[in-house]
Parts: C-alpha cells; structure tokens; sequence
C-alpha cells in the first residue's frame, strides 16, 4: 500500500471516529413519563390498564385490556428479549408494529435512545381534554373546505367552544381561537396565508415542458408528479358503534381504502389531508418540496460552497443528488427515535382508545378519570347527536395503527426532513401568487389573504399540515405533533452535524428552528 492510500485509509478512520466522539459528547436524557401506567381496578373489581396504547391486544367488553395480555407486552417491553415479543398475547389478527425499532442503534445521528420529548399530557388534565375536543370538531369538520372556514356553522361552533377550553394550547389571535388560525400549526409561519401549505399544491414552472405551476404537477425526471390526489367519498365515517370499535381494538382486519371518490381532488379540506397522510410514503411531501425547490431555482442557503463559485457546481455534495437523497435519508433515523418514545416510554392511547373511554364513561356504570371539558363539550353533543355515540369518529376504517400515539411518526419525518430543506435553502425567498383549492378541489385558484409567502413559512406549515392531517383522521393529539416536530429536527441537526466531518469544502448550514431560534452549523 503505498504512502498516500495510508494516509487516506487513516483519515478515514479518523473521520469515522471524530463523529462518534461529536454523537457521544451529545447529553443522554433521561426519559421520564406521565406515571399514569398502573393498574386500574374496573367496575368487574378486575385490574386493566386505562390510560395506556392497547389496540390489538385483548380486551373486556369495554375495550379496557385484559391484565394478561398487557404484563406480556410490558415482559418484551422490560426485557427487550426477541422470544418475549414473540409471545405478546394479541387479541386478534393486527400485529403490533415494529416495537424493536425503538432499540435498534444507529450509525449516523443521535442515538435513538438519547433524546426526549416532555411528558404526555395526563388522561385527567384539561390540556388532554382540549386536545380531545379538538380532534371531536376536526371530526365533525372533515368535509368543510378549507375556503369555507369564514362563516360556516360547525366551524363557528368549534372556534367558540376551543376559545373558551381551560387550557387548550393551539395557535390564537388575541387569546382567541378564529377562522384563520383554527386546525393550524404552532408557528407562525402557519398562520400566514392558506391553511394548506404551497408545496401541497404548486408544480413546476417549466414552459418548455409545458408545465405551468398552477396545474400542480412536479417534473421528476421524464415523470410528472399530480398534486391531484384519489381521496374518499364525504360522510362517511367509522367506528361509531360499540361492536365495530370494539373489534378494532381487538386487532379486526379491515381493508384501508373504502368508498374512494372517482375524482381526483387537490387536497381542499380535512378529510382530503387525511387521507393523504393514511397512504403517503413517509417522507414524499418533503421529496415533492425539494423537487419544486430545485426546478424553481430557489435560492439556496448562505454557506453553500457552491453559490459564488467561478470553477465549480455541486452534484454528489451540496447539489441536487445530495438534497434529494439527504431529505429522505433522515426519515427511518427520526422513525427510530419516535419509536424508542412510543414504546419503551409513554405507550399513550390513541385517541380512538380515549374516545371509548368517553363514551362508556358516559353511557354506562364505567367511570374514569376525564375532564369535565371533553365530557361536557359542545363538540360531544353534536358527535352523539350524528352518531348516537360518544366514539371519536374515524376518517379510517382500521382506526389508528397498531403502535402508540406519542410522539407521532409522521411528525418526527416531518420535523426532519423539513429541517434539512430550511438548512440547505434560502428560507427568507419569496413564493409568489400562492394558490388554494376551489371549493371541489378540482381547480387552484389565487390566494387574495396575501401576496407572497417564505419558503421557510412554507415548510414549517407542510410539517404541520401533514402532522395534523394524522389528527383530522382522528389517530393523534396535537401534543403529539408539537413535541415530535422538535424531536425530529433534533434528528436532523444531529445529522448535519456529523456529516459536516465528512466534506472537504467550506461550508455551513443556518436555519430557523420550529421554536423561532436561529442556528448555524
């Protein structure tokens, strides 16, 4: 081996090892939770476990857990063992998804086990109460469009009685929840412009290709990408019934597409944005932003070595190829770090679980420990009054899926993959003449609220869009979206951190973080 391959073959190594050094200095956090994991004594004088993720596990009449079936799930839990797994006692055929993804280690980023989020918010408090009157009224509103917000009766409904919550923590304008910031994210970038963020709508501007950007399709490659979706017929809602939500909790298989609509739609309410977020491939709205970005010819960040270079253009590093591989490469990362939360933290409810609780609560000699927000609610009455129950509505057939609600895998891809977009981009570039849907969705029409939006703005208001989507088709709490977003840009930086080692240019990475601060890398 000659001098100069040494030399590369050590540095290399040296590399490698200076990144663990840069992961291993990082803080391990302790994770604490919300203490409410204990037994339950129910009106049989049985012990269950009420405030805990049980869906597909058995379950008494009520759909509180048999006591067998959650030690064995807390056996694998504690002792990380295969077999232990194995031999979870399930209810019927749904198996529980990929619990051992929290403990898998990773060889770029943070460790999944190092990081945290708060924790969840308790079954009896009013901050979980407003979380679950808000997802009864995204509920009642799936097929409202997004252009009919002003005005319309349930919506008016819905902004009156979040307004008044004892602590119901979404976004408000003068202490008031109002058409323009109801269903919306945490930042402010979100309470800018149409509800639904531009990358959901907009295609490439190519007229060689003619492609105009109104028609919502992104160029890739030979390929054209429709913002146009196949969504699902109005009306039509699951889980309602005792028998039905009872057997999806017991792990009943059901199909997961139902009554689809022979019209393909841009995403113009809840329902729609549900319904993307029940069949995305995790990381394809943050893919489809990249690629408008870089057909646009978006500014990109201010240390791109690439920017002012008289000699040179970036291609395997920090040009096309390397964004579009790096803002889906940090999506299974983020998924490990959310699961390690999910599973071997908090193993909160989902809120269809929760919504069972209510409704036997209130329809039987069952009484848990839930605040008088949800069981008094504006939004309970009008569900029981379309349904002749107290479930939460479901937007899917099968409900949530088989893992627990915090923190949100949705949220945490979000989070990190619009991370590294604000991190390789100009945030503060100008998109201009956005656009929303009609009132059908079968057209874009100009958006008259604002002039331009920020490419920042935008992105943060994508992760919320598709965070909340997954709370509009009744399977999160909003909590699980603002604790995952920060979650996974954690992920994120930490990425961008290591591979910093790793090139020979100039360079560095600015962003603004979900929390209004700005770093550089």
């Amino acid at each position: 081996m000659n001098n100069q391959s040494y030399i590369r073959r050590k540095t290399a190594k040296q590399t490698r090892y200076d990144a663990a050094d840069t992961a291993f200095i990082r803080s391990h956090e302790q994770h604490p939770n919300n203490g409410e994991e204990r037994p339950f004594k129910n009106i049989d004088g049985k012990f269950t476990f009420i405030a805990n993720f049980s869906k597909g596990l058995r379950h008494n009449k009520r759909g509180e857990v048999e006591f067998d079936s959650y030690k064995s799930l807390l056996k694998a839990i504690g002792s990380t063992n295969p077999d232990d797994f194995e031999n979870i006692v399930l209810g019927g055929e749904r198996k529980l998804v990929n619990p051992q993804a929290g403990i898998a280690y990773d060889l770029e980023g943070p460790d999944s086990g190092s990081l945290r989020i708060r924790p969840a918010p308790k079954m009896d408090s009013a901050e979980t109460a407003g979380e679950m009157v808000e997802d009864y009224w995204m509920a009642l509103a799936r097929d409202v469009s997004f252009s009919e917000y002003q005005g319309n009766p349930i919506i008016d409904d819905a902004i009156a009685e979040l307004s008044g919550l004892s602590d119901f923590r979404g976004p408000k304008i003068g202490g008031n929840v109002t058409a323009d910031t109801i269903f919306r994210g945490n930042t402010k970038g979100d309470l800018r412009g149409p509800i639904l963020s531009q990358f959901l709508l907009l295609g490439s501007n190519q007229p060689q290709y003619n492609i105009n950007q109104n028609e919502g399709l992104l160029k890739y490659g030979t390929l054209l990408i429709d913002h146009k979706q196949t969504t699902v017929k109005p009306n039509i809602d699951y889980m309602t019934n005792e028998d039905d939500w009872l057997n999806i909790q017991n792990g009943l298989k059901v199909d997961d597409l139902q009554n689809a609509d022979p019209t393909r739609r841009f995403i113009r309410n809840l329902r729609d944005l549900a319904t993307y977020v029940h069949f995305d491939a995790l990381y394809q709205a943050y893919l489809n932003a990249a690629l408008y970005l870089l057909a646009s010819q978006s500014p990109k960040d201010i240390g791109n070595p690439y920017n002012d270079s008289k000699t040179q253009e970036g291609f395997g590093a920090f040009g096309g190829p390397h964004i579009l591989s790096l803002v889906t490469e940090v999506a299974t990362r983020a998924l490990k770090a959310v699961w390690f939360q999910k599973w071997f933290v908090h193993r909160r409810l989902r809120p269809e679980e929760f919504g069972g609780r209510v409704h036997f609560h209130k329809t039987s000699d069952a009484k848990y420990p839930i605040h008088s927000d949800i069981l008094d609610s504006e939004a309970l009455i009008q569900t029981e009054a379309k349904f002749s129950s107290y479930f939460l509505p479901q937007a899917f057939p099968e409900g949530g899926p088989t893992h627990p609600a915090y923190g949100a895998g949705h949220a945490t891809v979000a989070g990190a993959c619009v991370t590294i977009l604000k991190a390789w981009f100009d945030e503060s570039a100008i998109i201009e003449n956005p656009v929303e849907p009609n009132n059908d969705g079968t057209q874009l029409v100009s958006h008259s609220g604002c002039d331009t939006l920020t490419v920042g703005d935008e992105l943060d208001k994508l992760a919320a869009n598709i965070s909340l989507g997954r709370n509009a088709g009744g399977v999160h709490y909003r909590t699980d979206y603002t604790e995952s977003i920060g979650l996974g840009e954690s992920i994120a930086i930490g990425i961008l951190e290591e591979q910093k080692l790793t090139f020979n240019e100039n360079h560095s990475f600015s962003l603004i973080k979900f929390d209004g601060t700005g770093i550089t890398i």
